[in-house]
């Protein structure tokens, strides 16, 4: 796919894993639709950046727990060029859940903005990219998945079925339109992590080592490129999986 003038729509694209997608699309002439949810003031300093990148940025909020919001932010965002290229599927909540003191309020909570948001919003912009012949969805799985963590169920619950997602969905929409998914591994922790609990999760990889935001971006330039890949999970975790 030659870039230079395509669209994207990259949820929660102000912060962190996100952010780092929707600037490494625009350094390649990528017009990005930036979704956010709360965080507006982050969200209109990475449109900013990507102004100055020398492509257009547009923000739109919308939560994706509701799907009426979500078909919206889609529509909107394929509005505004009049066509949608690319769908960066990042947005999610994290957090702990103990299992015995698991509420569903919690439990909604991390499988209606993990998961039913990812593939209404997947659902929709298909549907556009079939109309329009040509398309390209990245979602984000996490390699917890592969491990498993105490603690986390609905999330893992959750990511787990957006990997699931990415093989029904790249059936149900090909050949048009390719779906591939990224499972990132230690790449931007918390911030409230210590030094200690860094060094940890770097020992807890087979490199030895933290990733970054830009071992993320290439990746999902590597995927909205290659043409001939879909239906990939690809790790980008040091190998965590594997340790």
């Amino acid at each position: 796919m030659k870039l230079a003038g395509k669209v994207a729509l990259v949820t929660g694209g102000a912060r962190r894993l996100g952010k780092a997608a929707a600037l490494r699309l625009a350094a390649e002439g990528v017009n990005i639709a930036l979704h956010y949810h709360h965080s507006r003031a982050a969200a209109e300093a990475t449109a900013a950046v990507i102004r100055d990148l020398g492509v257009e940025a547009r923000l739109i909020s919308g939560d994706l727990a509701q799907v009426s919001e979500v078909e919206r932010l889609v529509d909107e965002a394929a509005a505004a060029w009049g066509r949608l290229d690319i769908l960066i599927n990042s947005a999610a909540v994290f957090f702990e859940t103990p299992l015995n003191s698991l509420q569903e309020a919690q439990w909604n909570r991390l499988i209606d903005t993990n998961l039913k948001g990812p593939f209404f919003c997947a659902r929709r912009a298909g549907t556009i990219m079939r109309q329009q012949e040509s398309g390209v969805i990245v979602n984000f799985t996490d390699t917890g998945i592969y491990i498993g963590w105490e603690g986390y169920a609905p999330y893992l619950i959750s990511k787990a079925g957006v990997e699931q997602m990415t093989y029904l969905l790249a059936k149900e929409l090909a050949p048009q339109v390719r779906v591939n998914a990224i499972a990132p591994g230690p790449l931007l922790l918390p911030d409230d992590h210590t030094p200690e609990e860094a060094a940890f999760f770097a020992q807890a990889t087979l490199l030895g080592r933290l990733g970054s935001r830009e071992a993320l971006a290439e990746a999902v330039l590597y995927l909205v490129q290659a043409d001939y890949v879909t239906g990939v999970i690809l790790p980008v975790d040091g190998g965590q999986r594997w340790k």
